[in-house]
């Protein structure tokens, strides 16, 4: 559930963008996760750019990784590398976010992957983002997500924070989309268990 005056998060997908992350601050938007880096060598330059202005408007903006099947510790360095060069480590930012829609990733990848991460940024929070069916049907958390992972969940029921499922990881939901996702808290999680 939400309570009043949550705060409220968009999501970026590749080729998405915010036209004015200003106005997106003064309508509340409070964080942002931008899809910048897939596999173990693809980074979108545009996605950088949008980073950096969400950034510069005060939106707490974080680095998201479109998983690939295979290589999991490659793929953690690509994001870390790139992430620190953006600025997605800093305090403040959102966590880094691991998007595992693709077929063929699986618990062990999403395991894998966050370990990696924490050796090579020295962060431990991470954010692991899914659809309301593969978190039914194809991934245990359990096997995974210690206190600071965060679960990520994508559900347009247009009720934010309120996505239909539980798990006591679970403080993200993407409730809504059209340009770019629309997201909320998830009760008890505040902004401060979601950011670096």
């Amino acid at each position: 559930m939400t309570e009043q005056g949550a705060q409220l998060g968009v999501n970026l997908t590749l080729h998405q963008s915010v036209p004015d992350w200003r106005a997106a601050r003064a309508r509340s938007i409070q964080f942002a996760s931008i899809t910048i880096t897939e596999s173990v060598n693809w980074t979108d330059a545009d996605a950088a750019r949008q980073l950096a202005v969400a950034q510069d408007a005060g939106v707490h903006a974080g680095i998201r990784h479109y998983a690939r099947p295979g290589a999991p510790q490659d793929q953690a360095g690509h994001v870390v590398r790139t992430g620190r060069l953006l600025g997605a480590f800093a305090p403040g930012a959102l966590a880094p976010a691991l998007d595992v829609s693709a077929t063929g990733v699986d618990d062990r990848f999403i395991k894998s992957w966050i370990k990696a991460v924490r050796a090579a940024s020295g962060v431990r929070r991470v954010l692991v983002y899914a659809s309301y069916e593969d978190w039914l049907h194809r991934f245990r958390p359990d096997k995974w997500a210690d206190r600071e992972v965060v679960l990520w969940l994508v559900r347009h029921n247009g009720i934010p924070g309120r996505p239909g499922w539980f798990h006591s990881r679970l403080g993200l939901h993407q409730h809504g989309g059209g340009e770019y996702g629309l997201d909320a808290l998830v009760y008890p999680f505040t902004l401060a268990d979601v950011l670096l």
